[in-house]
């Protein structure tokens, strides 16, 4: 409990840092749920190859750390357009090869479901193999900075060199804590908007609450369907580059763990609801942080799924609970 206390700022910050990672990973879970009841357990390889995109644009321009802050934000922004180009054409892939064949023949959900884990699978492999991939195609030598070491961790230089800000407590906010936390919300904000204020938007919403009478009213389903599971993407891959801001490794399989964390914190804030994603991952960070220093670290990831069973206990539907389809206006 002291050291709890005696560090409550520095495990609040980092707590908010990592929810909000979570949050932006949980909003594609959310998306896809409210459009289709479905849980797309791949997603989380969507987000893993986002941040091998991230990191192969650093590779590809030979940046070193502490250079001057123009070049290294502009680089930053090439990583980031490329994260979520990546994240969100895999995630299009996904629909496409996975799905949509399945929903259009009104396949069982458990269907759906498997199909979604054996794409996870392949994706995360595909990845772990890559060196073997290229070398297959006889493209080793040229392609060798960015496939080597495939099954071991791939390091993100991150171009923006961290500086404090301003300490509260013993704790020095730096600017990429408060990159991560401030980008988080305005990009849920953005999402939150778009679903509300747009045309696309109001269709996913409509398709949520009811498909049919969507339909009816001449909103194109597979249309819907493709933008959701895009949007969910595009927010998969900004959260690669914020994670690796912070983080800075990834690795082909680190898509498992964190994706059960997104999905745990988007069951928290209330499954289908945009908002209640990136509450929930504050709300788990948080808990983990919390957690691990009054139990341990080695008990980090028992604290977060014990969150979610008295959350579920008491509250069934999440934090906020309300569903996408019923989103008001």
């Amino acid at each position: 409990m002291s050291f709890l206390l005696n560090n409550i700022v520095e495990l609040t910050v980092t707590g908010l840092v990592l929810g909000a990672v979570y949050g932006l990973v949980a909003l594609g879970y959310t998306l896809v749920y409210g459009v289709l009841q479905l849980i797309n357990f791949a997603h989380s390889e969507v987000w893993m190859y986002g941040s091998f995109a991230a990191v192969w644009v650093t590779v590809a321009l030979g940046v070193a750390p502490g250079g001057p802050v123009l070049t290294a934000i502009g680089v930053l922004l090439l990583a980031l357009l490329a994260a979520m180009t990546v994240s969100g054409g895999i995630a299009l892939l996904l629909e496409r090869v996975a799905y949509r064949r399945l929903l259009r023949l009104e396949a069982p959900k458990l269907v759906a479901l498997i199909s979604a884990i054996g794409a996870s699978f392949f994706l995360a492999e595909l990845m772990g193999l890559r060196d073997r991939v290229v070398d297959f195609f006889g493209l080793r030598d040229a392609l060798d900075p960015f496939v080597r070491s495939a099954r071991d961790n791939t390091r993100f230089l991150n171009p923006l060199e961290t500086q404090g800000l301003f300490s509260i407590g013993r704790y020095t906010v730096s600017n990429v804590d408060v990159i991560i936390i401030v980008g988080a919300i305005l990009m849920m904000v953005g999402l939150d908007q778009f679903i509300r204020r747009t045309r696309t938007g109001r269709g996913i919403r409509a398709v949520a609450q009811d498909s049919e009478a969507a339909a009816l009213m001449g909103v194109n389903r597979d249309r819907v369907i493709r933008a959701t599971f895009l949007v969910g993407g595009v927010m998969a891959g900004a959260a690669a580059l914020l994670y690796l801001m912070r983080f800075g490794v990834t690795r082909w399989d680190a898509g498992f763990l964190l994706g059960v964390k997104a999905f745990t914190a988007a069951v928290l804030g209330g499954i289908g609801n945009v908002r209640g994603a990136l509450l929930g991952g504050f709300v788990l960070g948080l808990a983990e942080n919390y957690g691990s220093a009054l139990v341990g670290s080695q008990w980090r990831d028992v604290v977060a799924f014990l969150l979610l069973v008295v959350i579920l206990l008491f509250r069934p539907t999440g934090l906020l609970g309300e569903s996408l389809g019923r989103a008001r206006a």
